[in-house]
């Protein structure tokens, strides 16, 4: 029972690791939405400027603009994706912990009814 044990113990670890990369990620692309975002904010401020060059090249703003929103968008999506990760993982990490509890507690009892047999064994033999 130990070595269930002690790999539910590990497999915990594992799960809490994983968890914590699906946020990381997830604080990554939000980051990146918000810097694309603000990127377009600017380039818009930009083009309405009254000494921008937006006049000389407007499709190049257009594109930026779009290229911006569009990795915005892109991003939101991505992490709404790992959220998704993250929801999953968490229920593993519980149901894991879950297990490990539950053999802990009957490595507990295990071992307390060890102790009690040997206990009485030593009274018998006295």
């Amino acid at each position: 029972m130990t070595n269930r044990r002690e790999r539910l113990k590990k497999l915990v670890e594992v799960q809490e690791q994983l968890k914590a990369l699906h946020e990381a990620r997830r604080a990554g692309h939000l980051v990146a939405a918000v810097t694309a975002e603000a990127e377009a904010e600017m380039l818009i401020s930009r083009f309405n400027a009254p000494d921008s060059l937006a006049g000389m090249f407007p499709q190049l703003y257009h594109r930026r603009v779009v290229e911006a929103v569009t990795a915005r968008d892109l991003n939101h999506e991505m992490a709404k994706q790992e959220a998704e990760q993250i929801a999953k993982a968490t229920a593993r990490t519980n149901i894991v912990e879950r297990a490990y509890r539950t053999a802990l507690a009957q490595d507990e009892r295990e071992k307390s009814d060890r102790e009690r047999l040997e206990l009485i064994e030593r009274k018998q033999t006295k």
